[in-house]
């Protein structure tokens, strides 16, 4: 007797995505509060489904590749024989939250959750990240960690080393800048379509709640970096690239989804004015770079 799931579908920048559940006491949609704004009706055009069941074990003849901190935690990846992958999703108190298996284009992925509800949120949102990171690689889309604004109908991704200062940065956009509102505070998404790069809003916006189903022409990408004096530089294509990478969601050990993000920061650089924001946390920092910004 087949086992009735209960599926539900989002749009996260245009891609689509299912994310389905064994009958479960435990494990709903529910786990996923920053969701319900991406919510579409069914469809079959799906970037990646992903399929939730505790009784999932893990995968037979697994390879352990590494283990990699992301900040909030340790995950640890296999490789499997037919070239899939399977992680073990640790959070910071090292507890194990989820067990997630893909294929290896990450179309087809099932996770099994541990936990109480808060490692179930953390595991199960950390999946979906994940799945959604490497399924898209293909399809000139980039998971960037920034805090994006938007301003006369443009989006501006700000990165920065962890503690820098990004979100300081877009809040005195938000101040000082009129017409300023808030994207995504942690992860929007970049994508290049028909040679133009868009930016939009994603359910993953760190310890900001912004989960905005937005979009927008990219308009420029700028790097913080904390000086004594604020001024503003355009970075030229070599330096660009060095500056982006880090803030994309990537496998380098996986060589095709390495490539295609590469490649499409290689685009990005083509169509997009690359900056690095040498600046204090004041007023003053956040109009030289708007002035530099909307001359673009």
């Amino acid at each position: 007797m087949e086992t009735k799931q209960m599926k539900h579908f989002f749009s996260v920048a245009d891609h689509h995505i299912c994310i389905a559940f064994a009958p479960s006491e435990v494990n709903s949609i529910r786990l996923l509060p920053s969701f319900p704004t991406f919510t579409i009706p069914e469809c079959q055009d799906l970037l990646f489904s992903l399929y939730v069941d505790d009784t999932i074990v893990p995968a037979p003849g697994r390879r352990k590749i590494r283990k990699f901190d992301t900040g909030n935690g340790d995950t640890i990846v296999y490789r499997l024989p037919d070239e899939g992958y399977q992680y073990i999703i640790k959070d910071l108190a090292g507890r194990d939250c989820c067990l997630l298996i893909t294929d290896k284009d990450f179309h087809n992925c099932k996770c099994a959750l541990n936990g109480d509800y808060g490692m179930r949120t953390f595991g199960l949102n950390n999946a979906v990240m994940l799945c959604y990171a490497f399924a898209s690689s293909s399809l000139q889309t980039l998971m960037i960690h920034a805090s994006a604004v938007k301003n006369a109908g443009l989006g501006f991704p700000f990165t920065a080393k962890s503690g820098t200062g990004k979100s300081t940065h877009t809040s005195l956009w938000m101040k000082y800048i009129e017409g300023t509102e808030l994207m995504n505070d942690d992860n929007p998404i970049i994508r290049v379509i028909d040679n133009q790069p868009y930016i939009y809003g994603s359910p993953w916006s760190g310890k900001t709640p912004c989960y905005r189903q937005i979009k927008a022409k990219l308009g420029a990408v700028t790097r913080i970096d904390r000086a004594k004096e604020n001024s503003i530089e355009r970075l030229e294509p070599v330096e660009a690239f060095t500056s982006l990478l880090p803030s994309c969601s990537s496998m380098k050990w996986d060589e095709v989804i390495y490539h295609n993000t590469c490649d499409t920061i290689t685009k990005l650089i083509e169509t997009t004015p690359i900056y690095t924001l040498h600046c204090r946390p004041d007023e003053e920092a956040a109009r030289v770079c708007h002035k530099e910004l909307v001359k673009q």
